[in-house]
C-alpha cells in the first residue's frame, strides 16, 4: 500500500518580495554596466576620430613627398569636416568638435583653413584640437619637419 507524503509548511518556493528585490538589484547591475560601457564607447569614438585625422594629415604629406608636389589637408571647423586630397570628406562625430590654428595665409574662411605640406615633407604647421566634452587631443604639425603628433591635453 502507498502513502502519500505531505509537506509540513505548504510548499516552497520564493515570496513576491524575493522576486521583486532580485528583479529591482539586476535592473540597478545592467544600468551601472551600460553606463560605464556607453561611455566607454563614447571614448573609443573620439579616440578613433582623432586617430583618423592625424592618418589624413600623416596620409596629406606622404602624397606631397611621393608626388614632389604640395598638398594640403582642408578643415571646415563650422562643419566639423576635413579632407585629405583625393578622399572623401569626413565629418567627426557630433559630439565632439575641433579648433584650428594655422598660418593666416591658409586660412580659406572664418572658420575654415588647411594645413599644407610641401615636396621635402615640411609643412605650415599649426595645431588641431578636437573636444568632446571637457576632454582635448590636440594634434600638433611641426613647420619645420611635418611631423605630426597626437596629445591628450589634461583635463583642467
Amino acid at each position: 500500500m502507498r502513502h502519500a507524503r505531505q509537506v509540513r509548511g505548504g510548499q516552497q518556493g520564493f515570496t513576491l518580495i524575493e522576486l521583486v528585490a532580485v528583479v529591482v538589484l539586476i535592473g540597478i547591475a545592467l544600468s551601472v554596466v551600460s553606463l560605464s560601457f556607453s561611455k566607454s564607447l563614447g571614448n573609443a569614438r573620439v579616440q578613433a576620430a582623432s586617430r583618423d585625422l592625424v592618418a589624413a594629415l600623416r596620409y596629406t604629406r606622404g602624397q606631397a613627398i611621393v608626388k614632389g608636389q604640395q598638398e594640403a589637408l582642408d578643415l571646415d571647423i563650422q562643419n566639423n569636416t576635413y579632407q585629405a586630397p583625393g578622399k572623401t570628406l569626413v565629418r567627426l562625430p557630433k559630439e565632439m568638435h575641433m579648433t584650428l590654428l594655422t598660418a593666416e595665409s591658409e586660412q580659406t574662411g572664418a572658420t575654415s583653413g588647411r594645413i599644407r605640406f610641401f615636396p621635402d615633407g615640411a609643412s605650415t604647421g599649426g595645431h588641431i584640437s578636437v573636444f568632446m566634452g571637457s576632454r582635448e587631443w590636440r594634434i600638433n604639425v611641426s613647420w619645420l619637419t611635418g611631423r605630426v603628433e597626437r596629445e591628450e591635453i589634461a583635463q583642467h
